[in-house]
């Protein structure tokens, strides 16, 4: 093994990735990819072929029909494929099995950037292992240290965490430590093996066995050969089922071309066209997130934000209030942009177009997930072309545009305009009455308390009294 990295120490970046991964790649791949195969097919054991059929998986995806039986090998694996494809299953079924074989607390990690993932796939890990007893606990920030200290003592199979969090608890939870873990999955790898979670990932990596299995999943990959030199990947094997920058097919991708001042106008327009789907819309930032939503609420619209200032409970209670579907829009940041399944997600609009351009392809795949078609629909202002031209490029196609009748669109200015009025009144208010906020209102979102909503309630509770006394 010395001697192999001593000759990788006298080569390129790309022929060490070579030499690691893509040898393998052509050695490794399973014959008959493309023949429709059963779970019990993959190698997977009975109990786990039952849960796949409860949960009414009719048949492996394609990147599950790849990495499945190499990770039932014990191979390390780097998958790569398009957003909504079951890249979770992919390494959870492996993971479970094995966990079957040999029972162990701490036997695997699954490292994420963002908290609500974490939350998904504790969710899908418990969906999948709940006739075995598996016991899973999410640790991400946000919550209470202590709680979640108590609920590692007890000791639980999988771990689902965010690193920072994950960290703390190394560095400051007496008796917690993960020297006996056998399985280290990133999923969004190109996301945690980036400069934001770099200190943290080094961290981990050196409290936790050399000797273990590794796999990397993400919609994105990038090259970072050195990052998984140290996360000691044995010879990896590359499992790609989509071009490096792809979206589904099923996905209609449309761009919108529009002066500034305009965007409110032309997002209103929109969601009266398309009036009925469920949609999601990413803003560049909190406060502009919090502002569409107020707006939107101001002219009728059950909108819902979600963005990194909102405490974990009320963020997971948004997300719970648009799964339910109590609300047919989420206006968030890019907290929600990788990972999250929602299958009733009908359209996604780009309202602020994103500054790295693998971000749309994450954001667009909030749709047109497991077969099922989709919108995206992408605001392009004057000063965005440079931005979407990068997004063209990246995926390899021109987008058609959008067509609107700009008679139509502008016959809403006067009211979207009031609206984004009052909404920066109604921002101006919760900002100044915030932490003032009566105990039981933890629940409700950024906008809940707003004098706009609190006053359309009120004059709802007064039409309803009139009505009832005559």
């Amino acid at each position: 093994m010395e001697s192999e990295n001593q000759k990788n120490g006298n080569q390129s970046d790309e022929e060490i990735e070579e030499t690691l991964i893509e040898n393998n790649e052509a050695k490794e791949q399973p014959e008959n990819s493309d023949k429709e195969l059963t779970w019990k097919d993959l190698g997977l054991v009975d109990v786990l072929c039952t849960a796949c059929e409860q949960l009414k998986w009719k048949a492996p995806t394609k990147i599950q029909r790849e990495s499945i039986p190499l990770a039932l090998q014990g191979k390390d694996i780097i998958g790569l494929a398009e957003t909504g494809s079951g890249k979770t299953a992919a390494f959870a079924l492996p993971i479970l099995q094995s966990l079957l074989e040999n029972p162990q607390r701490y036997f695997a990690l699954i490292l994420t950037p963002t908290r609500e993932l974490a939350f998904q796939i504790s969710e899908q890990f418990e969906a999948l292992g709940c006739s075995v007893g598996v016991k899973c606990a999410v640790i991400v920030g946000g919550m209470d240290m202590m709680s979640q200290a108590l609920v590692l003592a007890r000791k639980p199979h999988i771990l689902i965490a965010t690193p920072g969090r994950l960290v703390d608890h190394l560095e400051n939870t007496k008796g917690f430590n993960l020297r006996a873990l056998k399985y280290l999955v990133m999923d969004e790898a190109d996301r945690i093996l980036n400069m934001d979670f770099e200190v943290e990932v080094n961290k981990i990596l050196k409290v936790i066995p050399r000797e273990r299995r590794t796999m990397l999943f993400s919609a994105t990959m990038t090259k970072k050969v050195k990052k998984l030199q140290r996360a000691s990947l044995q010879e990896p094997v590359k499992v790609e089922v989509s071009t490096k920058y792809q979206t589904v097919d099923k996905l209609q991708q449309y761009y919108v071309f529009i002066p500034v001042k305009f965007k409110d106008v032309y997002l209103v327009h929109i969601l009266n066209e398309m009036a009925g789907n469920t949609f999601m819309i990413f803003c560049s930032t909190c406060n502009n997130t919090i502002r569409t939503a107020l707006m939107l609420r101001n002219l009728g619209f059950t909108a819902v934000p979600l963005h990194g200032q909102m405490s974990q409970n009320k963020r997971l209670a948004a997300l719970t209030k648009f799964k339910a579907k109590n609300r047919s829009i989420l206006i968030s940041t890019d907290v929600a942009s990788r990972g999250l399944d929602i299958p009733h997600v009908d359209v996604v609009i780009n309202f602020d177009i994103p500054t790295h351009s693998k971000d749309y392809i994450h954001r667009v795949g909030r749709t047109a997930r497991a077969g099922r078609s989709g919108n995206a629909i992408t605001f392009v202002t004057q000063y965005d072309v440079e931005l979407y031209q990068r997004i063209e490029h990246l995926i390899g196609k021109q987008l058609p545009l959008y067509k609107t009748e700009e008679n139509e669109v502008m016959v809403l200015q006067e009211r979207a305009a009031e609206a984004n009025r009052i909404a920066k009144m109604e921002m101006k208010d919760l900002t100044e009455k915030k932490g003032k906020r009566k105990k039981g209102a933890g629940d409700d979102d950024d906008t809940e308390g707003a004098f706009g909503v609190r006053k359309r309630l009120k004059s709802n509770k007064k039409t309803n009294n009139k009505t009832k006394r005559k």
